[in-house]
């Protein structure tokens, strides 16, 4: 390749990639300098500089000139000596693949992180494009590919494990996934193993906030602000609880998420390869508030010690392994999602005299045989799922009944 030729295809490559056109060209002397050093053995370094008119490009070699210094024992002056070898284009051309190569990689990640930084949080939807036994490569959109990284998280302590367990994903398969970090090419922390072949942008299947974005998507009110999640607790690929709220007197929030006949937590929940989801109605006063996160378990009585930030929970003996759950998982959930740490106790419990200040006895008409769901049964003996409203026996959809 002649020299003119070397340097026309330089000024079209940044033109075309958008990058600057000197800086290609100091990254290309550079390289070439450390390429001669090795090439010619020098003595001492060398130093490539490329005419920007002719592409003509010439070596020399730095000879330091008089005495070093004497704290740093480096020299100050140098001589340069010129060193071009005959085949100096031909060099050149072989060292501007790799260069180039490797701008082109910097520049693609700096474009992906100047575009995808501020989108940390949101929900995207990808296709599978490969797995691994550590992460799946998902494509977001053409050019642009994202890592969900399911590392076992004992032998590798500094990586991440973002898939719920029991997901597995095929070829083509389309997901979404939320978008948790996006690496910064320029940082100065420390690089994780294999970083610069992975991509920029990696994304979670696992995170709470996964689900908070879904309910935005199918539930309207949500989306525009009239009910507000307040709270999310997730044991991903098992079970989820969500408290939500209205800022409209007149509006269920658990039925607005509920949906007609469950469609649109259902499909939530579809999203989540079946992972179940209760949504409770969030409450001011954190006896009521403990009580709904208990759902669908009764409760009859929440004493609350705000000193020790410590809620007593009773509930009837039938109610009880529903209270605690599998393995401890409803009461876990209801602890994380509340605050609150929990004591669950059955009704006939004795052994100790329960303290009368801060009791909160739940009245039985607030608390409905299903956990405060609608009164209403249909003629085919189904019961509404939508939670009723404040202060009624009905939700929204059959708020006439309470006239009648």
């Amino acid at each position: 390749m002649a020299s003119s030729e070397l340097i026309e295809a330089l000024q079209a490559l940044a033109h075309e990639r958008k990058i600057d056109e000197f800086y290609l060209i100091e990254r290309l002397e550079v390289s070439l300098a450390k390429s001669y050093e090795r090439i010619l053995d020098l003595e001492w370094d060398a130093r490539v500089t490329i005419d920007r008119q002719t592409g003509h490009i010439y070596v020399y070699e730095l000879v330091p000139v008089g005495e070093p210094d004497e704290e740093t024992g480096e020299y100050l002056e140098f001589e340069e000596r010129d060193v071009t070898p005959a085949d100096v284009s031909r060099i050149a051309a072989q060292n501007a693949k790799g260069v180039i190569a490797s701008i082109v990689r910097e520049a693609g990640r700096q474009s992906i992180y100047e575009e995808f930084s501020s989108r940390v949080g949101d929900l995207v939807t990808g296709t599978v494009l490969q797995g691994t036994p550590e992460f799946t490569i998902i494509k977001i959109r053409d050019g642009v590919e994202a890592e969900l990284p399911h590392y076992d998280v004992k032998r590798s302590p500094n990586e991440r494990n973002e898939r719920p367990a029991g997901e597995h994903y095929r070829h083509n398969q389309r997901l979404k996934v939320l978008i948790i970090e996006v690496r910064d090419p320029n940082s100065d922390a420390p690089k994780m193993r294999g970083e610069q072949a992975r991509p920029a942008i990696v994304v979670s299947r696992t995170h709470p906030d996964l689900i908070r974005r879904l309910f935005e998507i199918e539930v309207p009110e949500i989306y525009d602000g009239m009910v507000e999640i307040k709270s999310i607790a997730r044991e991903p690929g098992a079970r989820s609880k969500i408290a939500v709220a209205s800022r409209e007197a007149n509006l269920d929030p658990v039925g607005a998420c509920v949906g007609p006949k469950g469609s649109r937590v259902r499909m939530v929940v579809e999203e989540l390869r079946n992972e179940r989801v209760d949504v409770i109605q969030w409450a001011e006063d954190p006896a009521v508030y403990v009580a709904n996160a208990l759902s669908p378990a009764k409760v009859t009585r929440v004493i609350i010690d705000e000193d020790n930030h410590y809620a007593t929970v009773v509930v009837p003996d039938d109610q009880l392994s529903l209270a605690i759950g599998k393995e401890g998982q409803n009461a876990r959930l209801a602890a994380r999602l509340t605050g609150w740490h929990i004591d669950i106790k059955s009704a006939s419990f004795t052994s100790e005299q329960l303290p009368s200040e801060g009791n909160m006895l739940i009245d039985e008409e607030d608390v409905d045989d299903e956990a405060g769901l609608c009164s209403y049964v249909g003629e085919d003996g189904v019961r509404c799922r939508n939670h009723a409203r404040p202060g009624s026996r009905y939700c929204g959809v059959h708020a006439d009944l309470d006239e009648a």
